[in-house]
């Protein structure tokens, strides 16, 4: 442990190694080198853009003196000769846990934890600031030898343990000198991540979202504190304010997520330096937007074994996408101008890092872009590029010597010299005898190839063009080579050796089979090639890549859909509007709005759609679902409208895609039912390749989700989960009471003038009561739904809807009264005890009453079929049919607040339309057409077509997998992924 260097550098600054001269050793001898060093006639890279010849690198005390051609090398100094070798900078990683061990995780338990098991910290263990990892840091010396053999002279590590993970320590990794000399900076940059700390089983936050919010209420209480209003005393965010000042490193793990917490970062006014997840080529335009600097993994996915058509079957297209398109990304984040490092993170072993490199190279990153990821730009993300990433004069002396261009297949890294201190890989004074030989030995001839890197060279041998089973080893220059008899039917082997002076001719000893002993001569063979050595040196034609799609999936669009000016002629619209359903009758569709509606209409460049016998209707609307989500319930409190589902958009959820075949244009993405007060909605358009924010409303109307019934008291979790409060349905009461006196409370303080800290928890139950934010409340029973309504007459406001009710028939009358609408089933019942007293009438008796109603889903394969579900209610109820096709369009709209704009066919709404094959009450009907703002996002001979080319981009991925294989590439067992379906009681991935 370093623990003792650390007190001193906090007491003293940073400690250098001259310093430190006092300090008895007592692990051996040691002696300092105080000369010179000059490394002469190498090609020397100062930085990836300033490249010497024939130069010198002069250093002195673990830094770089002078580097050029004319450099004068002072009389005591050690000269290295490295003719025909290149110098590089050492390769730097920003993002690693190195020296760190994984955190103990905390003893398992049935029941959850919902208090801090800290006292003088934050009340979230998972916020974590006040870590330092140079308190807990522990030099490996086996994983830095594997670090320097990738060509790693400096790491950035930090505890991987927490959402916000407090600070790392840069580790110059010297092969020879104290702890305390490697440390760069021991506070270097501060983490966060998506991920919760190990070391504590507290149960807030189960999702993303929660994480999302926690990491803005923690800026807030920072801000807070920081102005001394707090009374107490935080560690946490006393560490919190004071890292502030460093580089903010985020482990979001994916394109999603940085779009995602990059958005965060602007509302608390943080530049994020993203980790992302090799998949940013799917939304690059979008990424680039974020104008943030990015620490890219290479871990690219090996080949599936597609050799069994049957198992073959089950791979999704997307991931079969990803092998063949994922080595891109760093070429396509270069092209776009986005600031990006590269980083070992996901890769099992540091040797896995290059051939993975030469691999995003292979396919067009280009070799000096490359080098500025692992020098000058980690450098500067860190503010470090006076000391790192370059060997301009100052720096430290981190450089590679190389055997040539490092990002060659063959080439030999023979040093990595780190502040001075030589670490070497391969011997420079090492032959290299990769080659082409001809063999002879008693009076037979073998062909010899030599291949591979030198520390682990191949050999192939052959004669009579048969190849012999053969082993090499080569070390000191001294080979052994072992190969199979010529006669292949004895089990007996040639074995040569010798000390190799001169690469081209050689000559050695021989012990045959027989026991003899002789003398072989190999002569190295220069082949001749009529290709110019120019073309020789062209790239290889990169492998295909198939192009991007939006979203990257199946059914996903080449090119995005754009706006078009169309003209359905002669259908049967179903208007929602006071005249009713219209036959034969023609809309114009212009701008992403209805422009006209009447009969013989023209329009000059329009589309021309004949819907003679078809209908025209506005889009469902589904006012519940869970699709189109990353989470859907934040069951950490017993409130949680500090999220929202905002955050956690999924846009490429099929399940969009398959609401769009079934007329679907709109959804309210409700967060589930864990909690009594649950989170914030989102109000989306079904804009199927659009990224998250772009689905969003404009101007979206503000809604939250409440719910009563067994999921909040927990009655279904159980016994385990039995200590949150409410456990009983008078306790949900409360919850409710005790948080609006206490939002009531907060508004007062706030609009005092006084410092208040600011709650995003209480900040949304103000909206509620100021009538900025509506309620949609699941529930069940009558009761309870009388108690929720008493309670917002107690304080002054109303529930907007009442979601599931399929008690709503026992209390219309009531509803009606108070101006809450319902949005039910149309025929679920009995799945569990709550629900015994539904029936099909429901929705048409609460209809009959005057209360709007809308059937919804709470179910993906449901909301496809929406429309489906309305005609029951006109089975069940008698209802007509104009008003059961309100039940899924126009009321929803209505409960949604946006009915002025979709929800009918009328002049200047949103184009939000779908073309039927019949009556859209019919179980017959098909959507053959789902316009959003005038853009086609499903049209169903498209749909044909896209399924006939997915079979095909499938069998052709399929047989470039196969071909991988079959050139002894590494690949993988199919995996076929299974996407969670959400629903209202969904937690941390298990339904209750």
């Amino acid at each position: 442990m370093i623990k003792k260097f650390y007190i001193l550098i906090l007491l003293l600054g940073y400690i250098s190694t001259s310093a430190q001269e006092y300090f008895p050793k007592n692990d051996g001898v040691h002696t300092t080198n105080t000369n010179y060093t000059a490394i002469t006639n190498a090609k020397i890279y100062i930085t990836p853009n300033q490249v010497i010849e024939n130069a010198t690198l002069l250093i002195k005390d673990g830094k770089v003196v002078s580097t050029g051609i004319s450099v004068s090398i002072p009389k005591n100094a050690v000269i290295i000769d490295a003719s025909n070798k290149t110098i590089y900078p050492s390769f730097i990683d920003i993002y690693s846990n190195f020296g760190l061990e994984k955190p103990q995780t905390a003893a398992k338990s049935n029941s959850p934890q919902y208090d801090s098991n800290r006292e003088g910290f934050y009340w979230n263990d998972h916020i974590r600031s006040e870590q330092n990892a140079i308190e807990h840091f522990k030099y490996n010396q086996k994983e830095a030898n594997n670090l320097r053999k990738a060509g790693f002279g400096v790491i950035n590590t930090h505890i991987p343990d927490g959402i916000i993970r407090g600070t790392g320590t840069l580790i110059a990794l010297t092969p020879n000198s104290g702890d305390a000399s490697r440390i760069l900076d021991n506070r270097s940059a501060q983490y966060y991540s998506t991920k919760k700390s190990l070391q504590s089983r507290q149960s807030y936050p189960t999702s993303l979202m929660g994480t999302m919010a926690l990491i803005r209420q923690v800026h807030y209480d920072a801000e807070w504190y920081a102005n001394g209003h707090s009374k107490v005393t935080d560690r946490t965010l006393e560490a919190y304010n004071t890292n502030k000042s460093l580089v903010q490193i985020i482990d979001a793990g994916s394109k999603v997520n940085a779009l995602r917490f990059d958005k965060v970062g602007d509302e608390i006014n943080t530049q994020f330096v993203i980790v992302g997840g090799g998949d940013e080529y799917e939304r690059i335009d979008a990424i680039k937007e974020t104008q943030a600097t990015f620490i890219i993994p290479i871990d690219f996915p090996a080949a599936f074994d597609m050799e069994d058509p049957f198992i073959a079957e089950a791979a999704n297209l997307s991931d079969l996408r990803e092998w063949n398109q994922k080595p891109s990304n760093p070429k396509i984040l270069a092209e776009n101008n986005i600031k990006f490092t590269l980083t070992l993170k996901g890769l099992k072993e540091p040797k896995e890092f290059m051939p993975n490199l030469l691999k995003a190279i292979e396919r067009g990153l280009d070799k000096t872009m490359a080098l500025e990821a692992l020098t000058t730009v980690p450098a500067e993300i860190l503010g470090k590029q006076n000391q790192i990433g370059s060997l301009k004069d100052g720096a430290y002396a981190n450089f590679l010597i190389t055997s040539g261009d490092i990002f060659e297949k063959d080439v030999t890294l023979y040093e990595n010299w780190v502040k001075g201190e030589k670490y070497e890989i391969t011997s420079m004074t090492t032959k290299d005898i990769r080659g082409d030989y001809s063999i002879s030995l008693a009076g037979n001839t073998y062909d010899l190839n030599v291949s591979g890197k030198m520390e682990k060279l191949k050999s192939t041998v052959k004669a009579n063009e048969k190849t012999l089973g053969s082993k090499i080893s080569f070390q000191d220059n001294w080979l052994n080579l072992t190969f199979s008899n010529i006669d292949t039917t004895k089990q007996n082997y040639v074995r040569l050796t010798s000390k190799i002076s001169n690469i081209n001719s050689i000559k050695g000893k021989a012990f045959l089979p027989n026991g003899n002993e002789t003398t072989f001569y190999a002569k190295k063979i220069e082949k001749i090639d009529s290709i110019s050595k120019d073309k020789k040196e062209t790239k290889k034609d990169a492998p295909d890549f198939f192009p991007v799609n939006y979203p990257n999936e199946a059914y996903g669009f080449k090119t995005m859909p754009k706006q078009e000016t169309i003209l359905f002629k002669n259908a049967t619209v179903w208007t929602n509007e006071q005249e009713g359903i219209l036959n034969e009758t023609d809309v114009l569709i212009k701008n992403g709005e209805i422009a006209k509606i009447g009969n013989n209409l023209n329009e000059n460049n329009a589309i021309v759609v004949d819907a003679t016998g078809k209908h025209l209707t506005s889009g469902i609307i589904d006012e519940h679902s869970h699709i189109a989500t990353s989470a859907v319930n934040e069951a950490g409190q017993n409130a949680s409208s500090e999220v929202t589902i905002e955050d956690v958009i999924d846009a490429e959820d099929v399940s969009i895609y398959r609401n769009l075949a079934g007329g679907v244009t709109s959804i309210q993405i409700l967060h589930g039912s864990a909690n009594p007060i649950g989170g914030r909605s989102a109000v989306i358009k079904l804009k199927w390749g659009e990224t998250a924010n772009n689905l969003i409303y404009t101007d979206s109307p503000k809604f939250i989700k409440f719910a009563l019934g067994e999921n909040v008291k927990q009655s279904n979790w159980g016994r385990h989960a039995n200590i949150r409060f409410p456990q009983t349905r008078m306790g949900v009461e409360q919850v409710y009471i005790d948080y609006f006196t206490r939002a009531k409370e907060y508004e007062t303080l706030k609009k005092s003038g006084k410092p208040y800290r600011k709650d995003l928890e209480l900040e949304t139950l103000v909206e509620i009561l100021n009538e900025e934010r509506f309620i949609s409340c699941h529930s069940y029973v009558q009761s309870e739904i009388n108690m929720l309504m008493k309670v917002a007459d107690q304080f002054d406001f109303n529930i907007n809807t009442f979601t599931h009710i399929l008690e709503g028939y026992k209390l219309a009358d009531k509803m009606k009264e108070h101006g809450v609408g319902g949005s039910t089933f149309s025929d679920w019942w009995a799945y569990k005890y709550e629900v015994n007293d539904a029936i099909p009438y429901n929705a048409a008796i609460m209809h009959n009453a005057g209360v709007t109603v809308a059937i919804n889903s709470d179910d993906p394969e449901m909301s496809r079929r929406l429309n489906q579900e309305a005609a029951k209610s006109v089975k069940y109820g008698d209802v007509s049919e104009e008003d059961a096709w309100k039940f899924v369009t126009l009321n929803p709209a209505k409960l949604l607040h946006i009915d002025d704009r979709v929800g009918s066919i009328k002049v200047g709404k949103d184009a939000d339309v779908v073309l039927w094959s019949h009556n859209p009450l019919s179980i017959y009907a098909k959507a053959e057409k789902t316009l959003i703002d005038g853009i086609t996002y499903f049209d169903i001979e498209r749909d044909k077509q896209l399924r006939r080319e997915m079979k095909q981009e499938k069998n052709e991925l399929t047989n470039m997998m196969l071909q991988a294989k079959n050139k002894g590439l590494k690949t993988v067992p199919v995996k076929k992924k299974e996407k969670q379906t959400f629903h209202c009681d969904t937690v941390e991935g298990h339904i209750h």
